[in-house]
């Protein structure tokens, strides 16, 4: 579903009311937190999709890592997931063990407990985790909440998109097929302690409407602009080779259509980095505004690439330098 298509949906829906719900529909957030007492809060997410890869150990890994990300992305701690299983019964059925020793391996090295879930019979597979994590109320990381002067970083590298259409087409190369893998099995943890240890503004995970989409959405509802260094982006293996082919996959043309009026390209627009930037992202990295005043602790963090800055606003949520 498209980011224009998603807005008109979630414009419908009914708005609830509760003192406790301190993070819900209302500015797009990863996930929904909930007050529980006057410290702790709970998080909830849930997050399912279809096979990427053939192999479906892995596939139960991505799958269960995207899920857990929601969490992270808030500044929490998962503790409790549920198996969301849309199934053929015509498959071998041990290809959903598989799937879901994938996933459950995943949530074990979480440190989070696996207790059951849902299963439904389906023409396609489909895996994801629902997710509860729990978080203490003043770590709690939203994506509201950049301030002029802070630092732009991600935490992993762009083109998963990309690669992933390019492994469905039989076309990318085993070295870029592990490195994916091994950024998409990877969690975000390690990311959201370093968010929460450098005092950031706000956060949020890179996902389906791509690291522009989901900038836009940091900027705009922070009331900034983020200044973008394209240089800088940090992108997968082959990822821009596969772009200059035309292996873009089509959500990265709905991104594009939904949010280019809202971006300064000056120059950049028929550069094939503006192709990564709206490449929609499968368990991708954390978005991070960090207080320009934690600048040199950022390097202890090998994993964070800075990429811009927060400027005062203007009429573009996000200017391309």
């Amino acid at each position: 579903m498209g980011p224009e298509t998603l807005a008109q949906v979630l414009s419908k829906l009914p708005t609830f009311e509760d003192e406790k719900l301190i993070v819900g529909l209302g500015k797009a957030d990863d996930a929904a937190v909930y007050k529980i007492d006057a410290d702790n809060c709970v998080i909830q997410t849930l997050d399912f999709f279809t096979p990427i890869v053939d192999d479906p150990y892995t596939f139960g890994q991505i799958a269960a890592a995207n899920s857990l990300s929601d969490v992270y992305s808030m500044g929490g701690k998962p503790v409790l997931a549920l198996n969301i299983v849309c199934f053929p019964n015509c498959v071998d059925p041990e290809v959903l063990s598989e799937i879901l020793k994938g996933g459950a391996d995943k949530v074990k090295e979480s440190g989070a407990v696996l207790a059951g879930g849902h299963s439904v019979d389906d023409d396609e597979p489909k895996y994801g985790l629902s997710v509860m994590g729990i978080v203490k109320e003043k770590n709690i990381l939203l994506n509201s909440g950049a301030r002029e002067g802070d630092i732009i970083a991600i935490t992993k590298p762009l083109g998963l998109g990309i690669v992933n259409t390019a492994i469905k087409g039989e076309m990318c190369s085993d070295e870029t097929y592990r490195e994916a893998v091994d950024i998409m099995t990877s969690l975000n943890d390690k990311a959201a302690e370093a968010a929460i240890e450098l005092s950031a503004n706000a956060c949020t995970d890179i996902t389906g409407f791509g690291l522009f989409g989901h900038s836009i959405e940091m900027a705009d509802n922070s009331e900034v602009t983020l200044e973008l260094e394209m240089n800088k982006i940090p992108v997968i293996g082959e990822a821009l080779e596969y772009a200059s082919m035309g292996l873009i996959p089509a959500g990265a043309y709905s991104n594009r259509d939904y949010y280019e009026n809202k971006i300064q390209e000056n120059g950049f627009k028929e550069e094939l980095i503006t192709d990564i930037c709206y490449d929609p992202q499968t368990s991708g990295g954390l978005l991070v505004s960090i207080p320009m005043e934690n600048r040199e602790m950022i390097e202890k963090y090998d994993f964070l690439k800075v990429i811009g800055k927060v400027v005062k606003k203007s009429e573009y949520g996000i200017i391309l330098k």
